[in-house]
Parts: C-alpha cells; sequence; structure tokens
C-alpha cells in the first residue's frame, strides 16, 4: 500500500510539472519579434538604406547625374543640397579643369564672378571615402573647415587628397558620378587658360546650366 501510494504521489508530481512547463510555452513571447515580422522589419530597414539622394548636373556639354552618400558625409550631403535647392549652382561653370587630376566648378559665374557662400562647413574627410575617380568632393583653402560651395570631380584616383590621421586632414568626398562620367572626361580635355589670376580656366565657358534633384 505505501508503495502504491508513492506511486501516486510519483505520478501526480510529474503532471503537475508537465502542466507548468506546457503553460509556459504558450505564454506570449512578450516584444520579441516573429520570424516573419522580424523578415518584414529587415525588408523595411534595407529598402530605406537603400534609398539614395542623386544630383543631376546639366552641362553645357552633356548631363552628369551624382549619387550623394549622406550616410557618410550628413553635414556635406546637407550643405550641397541646400545650394542645389537655392539654384546656387545655376549658371555656374567648371572654372578650374585639370586632366588626369579633377574638375572644379559651383563658384564662380561665366562672367568669372565669384558668388556668394553660406558659413564654411567642418570637414569630414575622415568618413572612410576615397578621392578615386569619379567621386564628388568639397574644395577648401588650406583651413580644412573652409568648404563652403565650390566642388570637384576626380578624373582619377587622388591618394593624395584622402584623410590620414594626424598627417593629412584630407578632401571630404560626399558621393559619386554614376551617369555621365564621359562627360566628366571630355570637359577634361577641353583647352584651358589664364582669367582673373587664375589658372586652368576653360577658354570656353563649361556651364552648369542646372543642378536638380531627380529620382532614381
Amino acid at each position: 500500500m505505501i508503495k502504491r501510494s508513492l506511486l501516486y504521489i510519483i505520478v501526480a508530481v510529474a503532471v503537475s510539472v508537465c502542466g507548468c512547463n506546457s503553460e509556459k510555452q504558450t505564454e506570449p513571447a512578450g516584444q520579441e519579434i516573429a520570424p516573419i515580422e522580424k523578415e518584414i522589419v529587415l525588408l523595411e530597414r534595407n529598402t530605406v538604406e537603400a534609398e539614395k539622394k542623386l544630383v543631376k548636373l546639366e552641362t553645357s556639354m552633356g548631363d552628369i547625374i551624382i549619387e550623394l552618400n549622406e550616410q557618410a558625409a550628413p553635414v556635406t550631403v546637407k550643405n550641397f543640397l541646400e545650394y542645389v535647392e537655392q539654384g546656387h549652382f545655376n549658371g555656374t561653370i567648371f572654372h578650374r579643369v585639370i586632366p588626369n587630376f579633377m574638375i572644379q566648378g559651383g563658384g564662380f559665374t561665366a562672367d568669372m564672378e565669384r558668388k556668394e557662400t553660406r558659413a564654411p562647413i567642418v570637414n569630414e574627410a575622415s568618413n572612410g571615402l576615397g578621392n578615386d575617380r569619379g567621386t564628388i568632393a568639397m574644395a577648401r583653402t588650406n583651413d580644412p573647415d573652409s568648404a563652403t560651395c565650390q566642388f570637384f570631380i576626380n578624373h582619377r584616383n587622388n591618394r593624395s587628397l584622402n584623410y590620414i590621421k594626424n598627417v593629412n586632414p584630407g578632401y571630404t568626398v560626399f558621393g559619386k558620378t554614376i551617369e555621365g562620367m564621359d562627360v566628366v572626361d571630355a570637359i577634361a580635355k577641353v583647352k584651358t587658360t589664364t582669367q582673373m589670376g587664375m589658372n586652368d580656366v576653360p577658354v570656353e565657358p563649361v556651364v552648369i546650366i542646372s543642378a536638380t534633384v531627380v529620382s532614381e
């Protein structure tokens, strides 16, 4: 009888334990996201990260489309887009052109009049982006934090312009050419001269007719 009573007790305890475990397994998972929901969230996040801001430079020699990297250079991209939206670049020229180096513009009209600018911005050259062929970067003076509106498109890989900690403050790359590199090549080949004390100025103005934000 004692053995049988012990057996009943063991069975009762086992059932009770199994019942508790079963209840725990059916409890809500709190704030955990179910696998299918996680996939949706990741898909939405990747979609957001994949969105790029594109700017079209309509020039007198053809169109150039630039993809901006807001994640790597948020201050620089914001500054550049503000100049675009204000129409600042419309009617400016590529005033400094050096083949196998870069083409620079955004600061002068075809009459070589310097355009007014806003306050300079901080240098973001340490963002990991290199001055490779086709990338767009900010022009500046010897002061690293002096960039305003002038930019340049690299005609080749210009490693000497890259940021090196404690050695070279570098020039901030904030995007790349995704269409119209043939136009950049053509501009780089134009004949240049000296005007208003400036070297490497195209003899025939290469005009940025308009700069506009475009969708992909």
